[in-house]
């Protein structure tokens, strides 16, 4: 499960992204995914990342955390051309359908909970 500080359900239906193979496909090729679908990138080390949207014919919400688990940016991605980055060095990015962030009320500073 992907909660909010405050125990809400962000998504519980979690896939975690772990090895560079899966990270580097992300959610490439898929048709959709459910509206209660996380896939959470743990990265070896903090670092800047840059994504892009080529191959995912969906729009995608996405969270990029620090290693406490924070929100340090957030930023919506159009299908197949969307391109984002962190802005600075994070630890998780976590994506999901387009709309959860602000169904969610999720902000930058807020901390999130997922093991």
């Amino acid at each position: 499960m992907l909660l909010k500080s405050n125990g809400d359900v962000i998504a519980s239906d979690i896939e975690y992204a772990k090895s560079m193979f899966s990270q580097a496909k992300g959610l490439m090729f898929r048709s959709s995914v459910p509206d209660s679908y996380a896939m959470i990138f743990v990265l070896s080390s903090p670092k800047k990342i840059s994504l892009h949207m080529l191959f995912v014919p969906f729009p995608l919400d996405v969270l990029f955390l620090n290693e406490e688990k924070r929100i340090v940016r957030t930023t919506y991605l159009r299908p197949w051309i969307g391109t984002g980055d962190s802005g600075e060095k994070v630890k998780y990015i976590i994506e999901l359908p387009a709309g959860v962030i602000s169904r969610s009320d999720l902000s930058v500073g807020d901390h999130v909970m997922f093991d």
